[in-house]
């Protein structure tokens, strides 16, 4: 009877058990992704900007030079450097150095720019670049030291070398002895004025030919760094276009390209010297300054004229990006 009694009040009170939790359902909502913050949009965006700049500011240009050299002018600090301290000729690179001995022979008033200068036979037939002057022919020092620079005038460099030191083999002692004083390597060697090969200078007797001029990019650069910091006004003559030749009736036009208004113009530049010859294939040594930041590059052996200038340009605009704003502020906050 009591077990009759149990089974009825069981089925109509049936005990509760504990049922576990039914697992949450996963709705997916396709095409429905929850966006990123704006911020981290925006700081994702600048540091791809950022580093895109720097890459931009530290990855150096590729070269198609056999040598080339970047220097801070100011500082003297390397930018960029290529087989910088390779032994190559330099063409007409090597008048810079006759350059420093007229600035000098001036300054030190053993020389003045108003003096006349005799041409010999070797000066006026001398090849390669000239201002075609004649045997027994009078010009300033300053013409001549113009005429050097402007249009890389081997007759120009020929005359004062005599007329500074008596004959151009004199005149190359100094040349070396200045490269050592002023602390040029020893791979760099002057054997003329002009920077003319021995083979170019056998037929004249009392011509320097006894070897060619070996440089390197990196003395190069430092032989001009020393001429703008001693010689500063030596930019008014090496930013010029033209020099007019009154005894010649005619004007010559500057080696350097890349002078304001010429086929390769950049901005900021002021000089300095172009140089070729077979062997040395194209080189150019060059200055500019931009918001009173001075460079100066250096590239030798180029396949022909348009390169030389190219090329400087690639190291140029290399140079300036280390030296704008965003990498002063960079380094400063870096330390």
């Amino acid at each position: 009877m009591l077990e009759t009694i149990s089974k009825q009040v069981t089925l109509a009170h049936p005990i509760k058990t504990k049922k576990s939790p039914e697992p949450r359902k996963k709705f997916l909502t396709r095409g429905r992704r929850k966006k990123p913050p704006l911020s981290i949009v925006m700081l994702t965006l600048g540091v791809i900007i950022i580093s895109i700049y720097i890459m931009k500011m530290f990855i150096p240009p590729q070269m198609k030079v056999q040598a080339a050299v970047l220097i801070n002018a100011d500082t003297g600090n390397v930018l960029y450097s290529y087989n910088a301290d390779q032994a190559l000729p330099p063409a007409s690179m090597s008048k810079m150095m006759t350059e420093l001995l007229v600035l000098e022979a001036v300054a030190s008033k053993q020389h003045t720019w108003d003096e006349n200068v005799t041409i010999s036979r070797y000066a006026a037939e001398v090849p390669g670049s000239q201002i075609g002057m004649n045997e027994g022919e009078h010009y300033s020092l300053k013409q001549l030291f113009d005429s050097l620079i402007i249009h890389s005038a081997n007759d120009a460099a020929v005359a004062i070398a005599e007329h500074i030191s008596g004959s151009e083999t004199e005149f190359v002692q100094l040349m070396n002895a200045k490269a050592k004083n002023i602390g040029l390597s020893a791979k760099t060697v002057y054997a003329n004025a002009s920077g003319l090969t021995s083979g170019d200078l056998l037929e004249f007797p009392e011509a320097a030919s006894f070897s060619d001029t070996m440089m390197t990019a990196r003395d190069a650069a430092k032989l001009t760094r020393w001429l703008l910091q001693n010689y500063p006004d030596v930019l008014k003559v090496s930013s010029q276009k033209n020099i007019s030749i009154p005894q010649r009736q005619i004007s010559y036009h500057t080696t350097n390209l890349m002078l304001p208004g010429e086929t390769h113009a950049y901005r900021g530049n002021d000089g300095f010297k172009t140089g070729y010859t077979y062997e040395a294939g194209y080189c150019f040594t060059g200055t500019a300054e931009r918001g009173g930041s001075r460079l100066i590059s250096v590239v030798m052996g180029a396949s022909d004229s348009d390169e030389r200038f190219t090329e400087t340009r690639k190291l140029m605009d290399y140079g300036f990006r280390r030296h704008s704003e965003l990498w002063d502020t960079l380094t400063s906050f870096l330390g």
